[in-house]
């Protein structure tokens, strides 16, 4: 006998709830992180979560690329419909860790990093920061290595906002 406690119950649930995840997400997800969002209640195993997301891929509600899982047009339109029938704390809670997974996305669409081999001096790293229509900093640094490059890029990813805030301070600033 199946011991479960939650109140999602059976697969057609499940599929609804990841539909409803994925909706409310401007970018695909990996897999862990949609299984996160998703297992939010007591009632849903794991490797049902994985059925369901195959199935959903088979019948062309969802679609996979490169390990990234995105909602298609047909599981946007049954999702919306469907959506309703899931039971409200379920829907709160995965709403809830949805929206935070959304505003990350949101963040990380708005931040651009990469970097170039350009000659014996070393990497060229392109930083900027976007407030989605154009970029409000850019910059370019020469570095020693591809590491350097890789560990500037991150910091920069996870301090964005602080670094331009910093160099605007900077740049702003009475000279005494």
């Amino acid at each position: 006998m199946d011991e479960r406690f939650g109140f999602i119950r059976d697969k057609i649930d499940i599929k609804i709830l990841i539909l409803f995840v994925l909706r409310r997400l401007p970018e695909s997800v990996d897999l862990p992180t949609l299984a996160d969002l998703v297992i939010c209640d007591d009632g849903i195993s794991y490797f049902d979560f994985a059925d369901c997301v195959a199935e959903l891929i088979d019948t062309g509600h969802i679609f996979c690329a490169d390990g990234m899982y995105s909602i298609t047009e047909k599981g946007r339109r049954n999702g919306e419909i469907t959506e309703s029938s899931l039971p409200y704390s379920v829907r709160i809670k995965a709403e809830k860790s949805t929206n935070i997974q959304a505003q990350h996305q949101k963040r990380d669409a708005l931040i651009t990093t990469s970097h170039e081999y350009k000659n014996r001096m070393g990497y060229v790293v392109s930083l900027a920061l976007s407030d989605g229509i154009s970029d409000i900093i850019s910059l370019g640094l020469t570095v020693g290595s591809e590491d350097h490059a890789l560990f500037v890029e991150n910091n920069f990813r996870q301090n964005a906002e602080k670094i331009y805030d910093k160099i605007l301070e900077i740049l702003t600033e009475e000279n005494k």
